[in-house]
């Protein structure tokens, strides 16, 4: 299996995790440009929580917990990435709801949810 298609097994698996707690799909691999010289960001999972809460959700998988798993590798370029790409997804809402950044990893096959790993600061 590529790289690739592991990603998108560890989203499933992420989703499947969150929907059973009762969160509901609203985007999946939310992506911006900034341009051809810049990266921009992507989100894996936009879902709703059960409050209404807009929750922007990173997936990071690995194989094994080694070089601190995969939480390790959510660095700050990472999460800049991401705070922007929300801030661009926020931008086309009339309302602006109540938001969070969660992770979900995977390490060696054990899954785990951090519920607000992060604010956009």
């Amino acid at each position: 299996m590529g790289s690739k298609q592991r990603g998108d097994a560890a989203e499933a698996q992420a989703l499947a995790h969150l929907q059973e707690r009762g969160l509901r799909l609203v985007e999946r691999n939310y992506r911006v440009a900034r341009g051809p010289s810049a990266r921009g960001g992507e989100i894996d999972l936009i879902v709703r929580d059960r409050d209404g809460t807009l929750v922007f959700v990173e997936v990071r998988s690995r194989a094994g917990a080694a070089h601190g798993g995969a939480a390790a590798s959510i660095g700050a370029a990472k999460r800049a990435r991401l705070v922007f790409a929300a801030r661009h997804y926020l931008a086309r809402l009339a309302v602006l709801p109540p938001c969070r950044f969660d992770v979900v990893t995977i390490d060696g096959g054990r899954i785990e949810w951090l519920p607000a790993a992060f604010d956009e600061s």
